[in-house]
Order: structure tokens, then sequence, then C-alpha cells
């Protein structure tokens, strides 16, 4: 008997949005990396998939200044772009109602470095930009995601080396309130 529970349905969803998204950019020559909370999803998954934690939705980093080509490459697929309470966004709009969105709004520049293809095929920060972008940012699901990370044996020493001070007292702040 065959059993597909609501949150492999979930991670399906999700994974589908980021494929479709990230190749319509692949496609139109637009580089591109997942970051946020899937980065680590799949980075964690790709570990220990018992750890890994569902986001909700898909952030994605692209240079700013080809947002244009990026809606052009988008709309195809089936995303809209939306600017609402100060995010930029891309609704998914195949269903009646839209079921997530892919966010591309960041203060912070995205660290440059070379991404890595995940097991899915898809583009994602590695994991020392995502330990310094969640480091960064510190809120509470920020945190989480370095415990998940932790926990998954992904920190490593060069890792933490990478860190400048503020970030490695942050890193030692999450690791003691576990």
């Amino acid at each position: 008997m065959l059993v597909n529970t609501i949150f492999e349905d979930a991670v399906e969803q999700i994974l589908d949005i980021a494929q479709r998204f990230s190749a319509a950019l692949e496609r139109a020559g637009i580089p591109n990396r997942i970051v946020g909370g899937l980065a680590v999803f799949l980075h964690v998954d790709a570990r220990d998939p018992l750890a890994a934690r569902l986001t909700r939705d898909v952030d994605i980093a692209f240079d700013r200044q080809w947002l244009d080509r990026v809606k052009a490459a988008v709309e195809p697929e089936g995303f809209v772009y939306r600017h609402a309470a100060g995010v930029d966004m891309f609704l998914e709009t195949r269903s009646d109602r839209p079921r997530s969105a892919v966010r591309a709004d960041y203060l912070e520049v995205v660290p440059e470095s070379e991404p890595v293809r995940s097991a899915q095929g898809l583009w994602l920060a590695p994991i020392a930009d995502l330990v310094r972008m969640k480091l960064t940012s510190f809120r509470l699901k920020d945190q989480v995601h370095i415990q998940d990370r932790d926990r998954a044996g992904l920190i490593i020493g060069q890792v933490e080396a990478s860190l400048q001070e503020p970030l490695l007292q942050r890193l030692t702040a999450v690791r003691l309130s576990e």
C-alpha cells in the first residue's frame, strides 16, 4: 500500500514552485540561488531527512538589476510580481488561490559564493553563506534553522572559522539555548 502524507504533498508543492521558478531563470540566463528556509531544508534533508523542517515559501536571490527580465521569464510559469507592504514577491497563480510565493527582497547583499546543486536540481546557497545570513537576521526562525543545521552536522570548523566575532558569539548563544 502506498501512502502519501500531507507533509510529502507540501514538500512536492514547494519543490515544484522552486523548480519552475529556477528553471525559468536558468532558461533566461539569470543566475540565481535558493536561500532561506528551503535551502536549509534541502541541505538538512540531504544529511538527515527526519531533521528537516519545511518552509512555507521560496526565498530566491538574484541580481536586482535583472528584475524586469525575471518578471518576463517567470510569468509564463504562472508567477505574477507583486510589491506589497514593502516586500517584493512573485505569487504562484496556477491554482484558484495562490499556494505560495517566491520572495525576492533582501536588504543585505546575499553572499556570492559558488552555489551548490541540490539532489532536486536546484542551485542553493552554500552552508557557510546560509549560516552567515541566518546569524545576521537572527530572528527566532533563523536561530531554529541554525540549530537544525548544527544537529545535522553541517556547521563544521571551516564554517565557524569563516565567521567574524559578533556572528560567532551569536552561534555560541544559539548552541547554548538548546
